[in-house]
């Protein structure tokens, strides 16, 4: 009875990880979509100012939703800082919306540690719920100059996918 016990809590916890944080697949997992416009949001950055969506109108926009805990978004975090680096200066921003489930220290903790230099949130109910539903995380939207979600991807991309993309948006 024991050993049934183990077994059912191990598939339980399998199956409660793997739907809350999804890897994704090269071939699946990106979701083309029809030119909706970005919902704006109100939310309190992590060095506490003021941050909007709508304040980045005009640039390219990377909205991550990510989370401290979460495997494929801890693999994902260098590349962003890396973009960010790179097209910082190009009309180009990321924005970061972290769960939050370990708390808000561990995020702060987390951003310095990996020396995270755009700006930072922790999501609320209101965003998940416009920009959802988030069926896994990490989330990536890819936001156009004219503020239409132009691709959304659950999982983790490789740093080309997201490069590619912004090198695109930036000649049109």
């Amino acid at each position: 009875m024991k050993r049934l016990f183990f077994y059912v809590l191990h598939i339980g916890l399998i199956f409660i990880f793997l739907t809350g944080c999804n890897q994704g697949q090269k071939s699946s997992g990106q979701r083309k979509t029809e030119q909706v416009t970005a919902p704006d949001f109100k939310l309190i950055s992590l060095q506490g100012d003021s941050l909007h969506l709508s304040d980045y109108q005009g640039k390219i926009i990377i909205l991550d939703i990510w989370d401290t805990w979460c495997p494929p978004c801890r693999k994902g975090i260098p590349d962003f800082v890396e973009l960010y680096q790179k097209y910082q200066q190009k009309n180009f921003v990321i924005i970061g919306l972290a769960l939050g489930r370990e708390g808000k220290e561990k995020v702060k903790s987390f951003v310095a540690e990996q020396n995270i230099s755009y700006p930072i949130a922790i999501a609320d109910s209101n965003v998940l719920e416009a920009y959802g539903p988030i069926e896994g995380i990490p989330t990536t939207f890819i936001i156009n100059q004219n503020g239409k979600i132009v691709n959304r991807y659950t999982g983790y991309r490789e740093k080309n996918v997201f490069e590619k993309t912004i090198q695109t948006l930036l000649e049109e």
